[in-house]
């Protein structure tokens, strides 16, 4: 199962003992500004969590595989995530 935005909310409003209004806030500026940041092509680091970071992919040949007619591919920006290794050894411990 997927852990939601409304289940973040709820874990903020639990934790943190705010109102549901205030911790949906809380959480939907934190958001706002991470994409904020990702936009604007910097990186974001999250110490102990992991690093999102911003790669140009260049344009390229690319093939439809139903009609396999060869197509172009736009040139466009991807996020990719990198995770800490604190994260990856709680992940990866038993």
């Amino acid at each position: 199962m997927a852990l939601t935005k409304d289940k973040i909310i709820n874990e903020v409003y639990t934790k943190l003992g705010l109102r549901k209004n205030d911790a949906r806030q809380v959480v939907e500026q934190l958001l706002e500004i991470m994409k904020r940041t990702l936009q604007s092509g910097e990186d974001l680091l999250i110490s102990g969590f992991g690093k999102f970071v911003v790669k140009e992919k260049e344009a390229r040949r690319g093939r439809n595989p139903q009609t396999r007619r060869d197509l172009q591919l736009r040139a466009r920006r991807v996020v990719v995530f990198k995770t800490s290794g604190i994260l990856r050894k709680k992940i990866n411990s038993p």
